[in-house]
């Protein structure tokens, strides 16, 4: 069963519960599928569903810190709690010590040939740790990844 079609249950059983704000944030989700499915001409793959999950948790997280900062604590609330649906739909998510691992693993195969990476190669390294976790099936934050390679790099 596909992401789509899994929300697509959860809001009829968000309806029969009358859950107001499960069901309003799940619309939202099928919502931005939709959308991302009409402007492609062509039905999702599981890659690009999870891509625009992850986007729309990220939004969410942006909105946690400007409502923190803000000082409107029940909006950032909400919003976490948001967040935490939309992940129930992802991939479990990478710990700190599996980033690293991959992170390690990818920079020891770039430096095969002996060479010696440095901070210049993070894009090329980054590269390869995204094909990386991506080839894994589990999912991690760009900022914490590009954080570990950032410190494996300057070691």
């Amino acid at each position: 069963m596909s992401i789509g079609e899994k929300i697509q249950t959860d809001i009829i059983t968000a309806m029969k519960a009358r859950d107001e704000h499960r069901l309003t944030t799940l619309r939202m989700v099928k919502s931005s599928l939709k959308n991302k499915e009409i402007d492609k001409r062509e039905a999702l793959t599981d890659a690009e569903e999870t891509q625009i999950l992850t986007t729309l948790i990220k939004q969410r997280k942006e909105s946690v810190e400007q409502f923190t900062k803000g000082n409107r604590p029940q909006l950032a609330e909400k919003e976490q709690l948001e967040i935490a649906m939309i992940e129930g739909y992802l991939p479990k998510a990478a710990s700190e010590d599996d980033i690293r691992t991959i992170v390690q693993g990818a920079i020891s195969h770039l430096t095969q040939d002996g060479g010696k990476l440095g901070p210049k190669d993070m894009g090329t390294a980054m590269r390869v740790v995204q094909q990386r976790l991506q080839a894994s099936g589990v999912r991690a934050d760009g900022k914490l990844v590009s954080e570990i390679v950032k410190a494996e790099l300057a070691k």
